[in-house]
């Protein structure tokens, strides 16, 4: 439970920059931006998996950059299911897949898993 509520405030962490350094991401508030980090840890453990399976051969054309979009549909769809928070378009969607993905990679860097050792 502790590595989720970890996971959900460095989404979260992740969207907020998304939100003021990606023109066409935004959020209405603070708990929408809470409520928009917790739905996307649920699509992206929940649809992402399948998405990645659909799209394999593409990813695999594009030598990965295609998880790029995949990330940025993860993210549009919790835009669709979510009042208050907008992602317009997929450069938007893609930007916003970028900061967020570097984010975790840093926290996941910063934070040591006492699992891996």
């Amino acid at each position: 439970m502790m590595r989720f509520l970890v996971q959900a405030v460095v989404t979260a962490l992740g969207l907020w920059l998304a939100a003021e350094f990606v023109p066409g991401v935004a959020f209405s508030d603070g708990m929408t931006l809470a409520l928009a980090a917790v739905l996307l840890g649920l699509v992206n453990a929940v649809v992402r998996p399948l998405l990645v399976i659909l799209t394999f051969p593409l990813t695999v054309i594009t030598f990965g950059l295609f998880l790029l979009v995949v990330n940025a549909a993860t993210i549009g769809l919790t835009a669709m299911l979510l009042d208050g928070f907008q992602v317009d378009g997929l450069e938007a969607g893609v930007g916003a897949a970028i900061v967020t993905g570097l984010v975790s990679w840093i926290a996941g860097v910063a934070i040591k898993d006492d699992k891996k050792e």
